[in-house]
């Protein structure tokens, strides 16, 4: 029986930010969209990291398939360093079949120049169907070729054209298994019953499974992002001593000097609810630096009317000039915030995003905060008609009790 060729795919996984663009792209809907189908379509077993089943650390298996995958697809959107770093470790062992994509925002660094890189259009957390149409079909037809000709592709064959490959003559799985009911499941089918705990609101199970990820895969920021939430969110054992777990969590994320508008969310969000709880007001104050941080770095509506949201706070407890400015700047905030989900909802993609609901949640806060009535109930009844009963909406439904507070105060 013929053996079937197989293609080994380097990429993140879950949604990652564009530092250059400030955009969130969704890798997952890259792979399971256009990536792996297409590699399918070339009769090709396709497999990311996420998907290799394993009981140790995703390292061992992710290096064996970098030298014994027929064909390897790099996608280096997002500037990802991991990619480019196992790209060059493909380069390295293997003279062709290797395969560089990005989106078409990427500003490659120097030493990829010469690296044919193929591009395809990143709507930014969703891809239009047409490209994926498109895309798909150039990429089969890419692997098809690479394969006939098996020309040399790798700039370290090319240039030390008298180097020859090194022959991997055995691989040993680290077979000291996990004690651990999930130990037979793939990195992805571990995130995505993590993920389904999240969607049921069963925030303490999440928690639980997304620490079994990060053993899979330690330090991965993806993985350690999703566990900062659940962790707070499970409110276990109780809801301050959950928040200052998620703290610790985010200390491996260096959430303090970090960039990652993701990351500065997740650290406004957790000092926000630390002030709420303990009312010390220096947790007011972490909460606006870090939601203020990521609002200017990626200019995005969570950290934007969230920012809004805590200046209210805070004009609430000053006095004079102080806090008639920081009311008015919580409303220019909000101006700015409609405009960016205002652009967004208007687009003809915004159909196929995964984040209309809090688009349309952020416009209804936005417009409430404004004291627009019309738009406000326009943009309620339109964020309803998409969720309706559960922690998004509860979620919206609080806030806008909290912010009517503050504003008639």
């Amino acid at each position: 029986m013929k053996k079937t060729k197989t293609c080994f795919v380097i990429m993140g996984y879950g949604v990652k930010t564009n530092f250059d663009t400030g955009r969130d792209l969704d890798l997952d809907k890259t792979y399971k969209n256009i990536i792996k189908p297409a590699a399918e379509a070339a009769g090709l077993e396709c497999k990311r990291a996420d998907e290799i089943k394993h009981s140790g650390i995703i390292d061992v298996p992710m290096y064996r398939e970098l030298i014994n995958a027929d064909v390897v697809i790099a996608d280096l959107s997002t500037s990802n360093s991991n990619a480019f770093y196992e790209l060059g470790v493909r380069h390295a062992l293997r003279p062709q079949t290797t395969i560089a994509i990005a989106e078409n925002n990427l500003k490659p660094p120097f030493d990829v120049n010469h690296t044919v890189i193929h591009k395809y259009e990143h709507l930014g957390t969703d891809i239009g169907y047409s490209e994926v149409l498109r895309f798909k079909k150039e990429l089969t037809e890419t692997i098809e070729e690479v394969l006939k000709t098996q020309d040399i592709d790798s700039p370290v064959y090319t240039y030390l054209n008298n180097l020859k490959p090194p022959i991997l003559e055995s691989v040993e799985d680290n077979k000291a298994a996990i004690n651990n009911k999930e130990s037979n499941k793939t990195l992805s089918e571990i995130i995505e019953k993590a993920i389904k705990h999240m969607n049921e609101d069963e925030f303490t199970e999440a928690k639980t499974m997304f620490k079994y990820a990060n053993e899979i895969d330690p330090n991965n920021e993806y993985i350690l992002q999703k566990l900062t939430l659940a962790t707070y969110k499970s409110k276990s054992p109780t809801h301050v001593k959950a928040l200052n777990s998620a703290l610790e969590i985010m200390d491996l994320l260096n959430f303090e000097t970090t960039n990652n508008p993701e990351t500065l969310g997740l650290a406004g969000a957790i000092y926000k609810r630390l002030w709420e709880e303990l009312k010390d007001e220096k947790y007011l104050e972490k909460s606006i630096l870090y939601y203020e941080k990521g609002f200017y770095i990626k200019n995005d509506y969570y950290n934007g009317i969230n920012l809004a949201y805590l200046y209210n706070v805070k004009s609430n407890i000053q006095h004079g000039d102080e806090a008639i400015a920081d009311k008015i700047l919580a409303k220019r905030i909000r101006k700015k915030v409609i405009k960016i989900c205002e652009k967004l909802y208007e687009e003809d993609s915004f159909k196929d995003r995964s984040d209309k609901y809090w688009i349309l949640a952020t416009l209804e806060e936005a417009y409430f905060g404004i004291g627009d009535s019309k738009n406000y109930k326009y943009y309620k009844e339109q964020s309803k008609s998409l969720v309706s009963d559960n922690w998004e909406r509860e979620t919206t439904d609080t806030q806008i009790l909290k912010l009517n507070e503050l504003l008639i105060n």
